[in-house]
């Protein structure tokens, strides 16, 4: 269990610098080229772990597989990831981040429809407590413009709803395919479908990389994208997938911290209440079940 550990809070303090760093490489880069270059990169660096799992487990894809592969592709990268990198600039990192945190409530609900997880009244609490927590924070009555707009927050929300979605199919296969291969594949197919969309629409895709700009967009493949995601998966493996969701527990406590020093941004009243709340949900979410056990003892 202290391994799991190690790779949940891991995988937790690499996602919490996903926004700033995401902030950082959206000066030099387009959303869409953005979203492309660094998941090619960790669909690329996951690859070899991948295939090495599909040995170890002895599976050989057949061609539904592919379709569920690039099915996931899509949905991830083309369009939550996209959305979630076009949030990310029209608003501040920290609230991006807390946003993005609430994807396990939209989880819960499609794994309701596609993999027939029953909603119950726990989630119903933890649903509760997590929309009043987004609402206290990203109140669209008190939304100003600038880098803090009412766009901005639509658009991350849109990957989070999306990105609860790509989870809850993911659901689907996991088990057969394993999460490293379905993660690196759907990674690579996602970005080779945005590939084929900037050579149509003839937008940018490996112009603004140089040597300054190189270190944040290997930092987004290699770090954030290829490790985040390797380090979640073996919480996964070691842990559960309830367990692992601690993950998203732990984000919106340390990526405010991470755009404050870094980007310097403030950190509000009601961004701490937003935090708290969405923070319970996720307690309840966790913790709910060996609580009401208990007290059935």
């Amino acid at each position: 269990m202290k391994k799991s550990y190690f790779y949940i809070f891991g995988a937790a303090l690499l996602f919490s610098t996903m926004e700033v760093a995401l902030k950082l490489g959206g000066t030099a880069f387009q959303p869409m080229q953005l979203t492309f270059l660094r998941f090619f990169i960790g669909g690329i660096v996951l690859l070899p772990f991948a295939l090495h799992d599909m040995k170890q487990k002895r599976y050989h894809l057949k061609k539904a597989d592919l379709g569920y592969l690039l099915l996931l592709g899509i949905i991830n990268i083309c369009i939550s990831m996209l959305l979630f990198q076009m949030g990310v600039m029209r608003t501040n990192a920290n609230l991006a981040a807390l946003i993005i945190s609430a994807n396990p409530i939209f989880t819960m609900i499609f794994a309701q429809f596609f993999v027939g997880e029953r909603f119950t009244f726990q989630k119903a609490i933890v649903l509760i407590l997590s929309i009043t927590g987004l609402y206290i924070v990203a109140n669209p009555f008190a939304l100003s413009g600038g880098n803090y707009n009412i766009e901005g927050v639509l658009l991350t929300l849109g990957a989070a709803v999306t990105f609860g979605l790509y989870t809850a199919l993911g659901k689907k296969r996991i088990d057969i395919i394993g999460g490293l291969a379905q993660n690196s594949l759907s990674f690579l197919f996602g970005s080779l479908i945005l590939l084929l969309i900037m050579l149509i629409t003839g937008q940018p895709i490996v112009e603004g990389i140089t040597l300054s700009t190189l270190p944040i967009l290997m930092y987004t493949g290699i770090f954030v994208t290829a490790i985040g995601y390797f380090f979640y998966l073996k919480a996964i493996d070691l842990s559960g997938p309830c367990t692992a969701s601690m993950t998203f527990f732990v984000k919106p406590i340390f990526a405010p911290l991470v755009a404050f020093f870094v980007l310097g941004e403030s950190i509000s009243i009601r961004l701490v209440f937003g935090i708290l709340f969405v923070l319970a949900g996720s307690f309840v979410n966790l913790f709910g079940d060996k609580i009401r056990k208990k007290t059935a003892i």
